[in-house]
């Protein structure tokens, strides 16, 4: 899995595809994070799991839509 620092170039990149590839591989890396720390029962903060999964949820939904929007678009997703 790429990493946050990874993507920075890619960020700033003038083609707005690179820069929607960074927001999902970004989104992705913290999503797995995330569920990690929900997964291992991890404290973040003190947050209750509640809010922590509705984040992780969420996270999940925006990632799937960026799929689903890169499918239309033909922006391929596939880690280099």
């Amino acid at each position: 899995m790429m990493t946050l620092t990874e993507t920075i170039p890619m960020m700033t990149s003038d083609d707005y595809r690179e820069r929607f590839k960074a927001e999902y591989y970004q989104l992705k890396i913290r999503a797995s994070k995330l569920q990690s720390i929900i997964q291992h029962d991890m404290d973040l903060a003190n947050s209750p799991k509640i809010i922590l999964e509705r984040q992780i949820n969420a996270m999940l939904d925006y990632l799937s839509t960026l799929a689903l929007r890169a499918e239309f678009e033909g922006i391929d997703l596939q880690e280099d």
